[in-house]
């Protein structure tokens, strides 16, 4: 039995100066400025919210 995984999401850059669409993605996965982390489920709708804005967040894994 495996055990679901989950992703530790961390904005490390600024929304200022980003187009309004990637603020809005941010705030959909409950970011709210640098160095904020939180922990969403593994599906393909938030991989492809993060894929949006990979380029403002790290992410990382996180089995349990």
């Amino acid at each position: 039995m495996t055990t679901a995984t989950k992703l530790k999401v961390t904005q490390v850059k600024s929304t200022i100066g980003r187009p309004e669409k990637q603020e809005k993605i941010l705030a959909g996965l409950g970011l709210r400025g640098p160095s904020r982390s939180v922990v969403v489920d593994n599906t393909p709708s938030f991989r492809g919210m993060i894929k949006k804005v990979i380029h403002l967040v790290t992410v990382e894994e996180i089995h349990g």
